[in-house]
């Protein structure tokens, strides 16, 4: 917030010079358009390096594995130029893989970081299996598998890949 302040003063204070070396002939009204368009262009800005941004902020053993992108109709350009709104990451060095019946069976937490006023971070654990490439999540409290949401994933998911082809 105190940044797009900033921005907007800053492009006020551009359009005030434009007025005083036109001398004076362009119109008053010059000065809270810029300053409008810095607040305006600061947001812009703001939203399209969110993505880089946390994945800077990321350990380098983060693996990305899902971006959603999105637009809105207040913000009509994202229609042209969609913005990330959420992504999801597994972290590489949190792996714990056990054998069982000789299939290799992976449990890891995968995070999904999501765009918003204040950005909302949630995890959840799961269980990979390696060989038939089924996922399933882990109850948070007990750890147990709930086999109601058993699903397989093809071949080049890169969630998949993620997990199975770590280290």
């Amino acid at each position: 917030m105190i940044a797009a302040a900033f921005a907007g003063l800053g492009a006020a204070g551009l359009g005030l010079l434009l007025r005083f070396l036109s001398g004076k002939r362009l119109p008053r009204w010059i000065i809270p358009a810029c300053a409008g368009l810095g607040v305006l262009g600061y947001q812009i800005h703001h939203e399209y390096t969110w993505y880089s941004h946390k994945q800077l902020q990321l350990p380098d053993s983060a693996e990305v594995v899902s971006v959603e992108h999105g637009g809105a109709f207040w913000r009509p350009w994202t229609y042209f130029f969609p913005i990330a709104n959420a992504f999801e990451v597994v972290d590489q060095a949190n792996l714990s893989v056990t054998e069982s019946d000789g299939e290799r069976l992976v449990e890891f937490i995968r995070y999904r970081f999501e765009r918003h006023y204040v950005d909302l971070v949630t995890h959840q654990a799961y269980l990979m299996n390696c060989a038939s490439q089924e996922l399933i999540p882990l109850s948070a409290e007990t750890r147990q598998p709930q086999l109601s949401a058993l699903r397989s994933l093809d071949d080049g998911d890169p969630l998949y890949h993620a997990v199975c082809n770590a280290g």
